[in-house]
């Protein structure tokens, strides 16, 4: 049997990540915990002080499919070039026309740009655009495919 899992993202600002990541992903705001009507009556529940309220977020695949990001606020920045990173997978692959794929790229970077997230690298293969290397608000990098 697999294990459930979550990918958590360590930042300084959660609202300013939180919406990034709804954005780059698609995702949206989780639902409360079973059990409870509002995050904020599962805090409560569990004794966190309300200045403590806005140090977390989880965002989930509307459809389901894909795993839970969460936010949680740490007091250090970004230190060093993360050992994990997210692709996101807009181009339709390599089988997809060059031009197709540089246009899917290129309208995700834009999107991504003005909200926030900064590119650090474009990499061709055979001449055409294969990827770009992108940081979101915090410099964690992500590449867009």
């Amino acid at each position: 049997m697999a294990t459930p899992w979550t990918l958590t993202l360590d930042c300084n600002d959660v609202p300013v990540m939180a919406g990034f990541w709804r954005l780059a992903l698609g995702y949206v705001d989780s639902p409360p915990p079973d059990g409870w009507s509002s995050w904020e009556d599962w805090l409560r529940d569990l004794e966190v002080p309300e200045d403590e309220w806005g140090d977390g977020a989880s965002l989930t695949d509307p459809d389901g499919l894909r795993p839970t990001l969460s936010m949680l606020k740490v007091p250090e920045g970004k230190s060093a070039k993360n050992r994990l990173h997210l692709d996101l997978q807009v181009s339709g692959g390599r089988r997809v026309d060059p031009e197709v794929r540089r246009q899917r790229i290129e309208a995700t970077v834009a999107e991504l740009t003005a909200a926030g997230g900064s590119v650090l690298e474009r990499l061709d293969l055979l001449g055409a655009l294969d990827h770009v290397v992108m940081a979101d608000p915090e410099g964690n990098e992500f590449c867009v495919v």
